[in-house]
């Protein structure tokens, strides 16, 4: 017996959502020229997509065949990765779950513990703490990572606390594209400025491009003083950082929240404030 045939339809469009021919974003099914498939998912990252969602699926039960709805807003644990299924070719997850409980990170609650997933091809690494996974996993990821076609990125994101000399050197080895961090809380500095000092002692270039990290702005109690102080700060410890602003369960963003991210993430603002940080002309 053949693999199923699934259609996916999406209610976004973003950086990951797959682009074959039957990924579909926010559309009526073209009922005409639509080929045969075994069932529709309706996948949903956002919770405030929970309504457009539906919508899609009540149209797309027009195809006459099962319509299933699913994904990371429903906080159902993910189960085996399948490449190009739910986001693009490229992409890998090679585990799932995270041994941390950070306040506004809803992984704990969907995935549970940590579980190590048979590694798939890919070069762009969206596991949520793959560092967290044991020695064997995560050398195993490298030396997958080394023969793609393309460098390695890593999406998912490094956690500062957990990286050893040993990651580090296996990153330059591979000749990462691009690593992110992250400045999420207070208590995430003094490990952040550490792990800067170890991959610059493993050899790579302090404060380059490949070196970013994700500093949360927006959530209560922080201003703007605040927040443009750790981004300050995450530059002087050596990485690009880029501003992520918290949203709450309807997915609302203050429109002054906005406006003080998009100075912080477009590269031709970005760029002009790290010089002036480093001071560089």
């Amino acid at each position: 017996m053949g693999e199923s045939m699934i259609a996916r339809v999406f209610p976004r469009r973003t950086r990951a959502t797959p682009d074959d021919p039957l990924a579909f974003v926010d559309c009526q099914p073209p009922l005409l020229t639509f080929p045969d498939v075994d069932e529709i998912h309706v996948s949903v990252v956002f919770a405030w997509d929970f309504p457009k969602a539906e919508r899609l699926a009540e149209e797309w039960r027009a195809v006459g065949v099962p319509v299933k709805m699913g994904g990371p807003a429903f906080d159902q644990p993910g189960e085996e990765f399948i490449p190009g299924l739910y986001v693009k070719r490229g992409i890998t997850i090679t585990s799932r779950g995270c041994p941390n409980h950070c306040w506004f990170c809803a992984v704990p609650k969907r995935e549970g513990g940590l579980r190590e997933l048979r590694i798939q091809d890919g070069w762009n690494v969206l596991d949520d703490n793959l560092l967290a996974c044991s020695d064997a996993h995560v050398e195993a990821v490298f030396e997958m990572l080394d023969r793609q076609p393309q460098r390695a990125i890593f999406t998912g994101g490094l956690e500062a606390r957990i990286l050893k000399p040993w990651h580090a050197r296996r990153l330059r080895e591979i000749k990462a594209k691009r690593m992110y961090f992250a400045y999420d809380t207070p208590d995430d500095y003094d490990p952040l400025v550490q792990a800067g000092k170890i991959m610059q002692q493993e050899g790579h270039r302090f404060a380059s491009h490949s070196m970013a990290c994700y500093c949360l702005i927006g959530h209560n109690g922080d201003t703007f003083d605040m927040a443009e102080k750790r981004l300050v700060d995450t530059v002087k410890a050596g990485y690009m950082p880029y501003a992520m602003l918290y949203r709450g369960p309807d997915g609302s963003k203050d429109p002054d929240w906005g406006r003080f991210q998009r100075e912080w993430l477009r590269p031709e603002i970005l760029g002009k404030k790290v010089r002036a940080i480093r001071g560089e002309t």
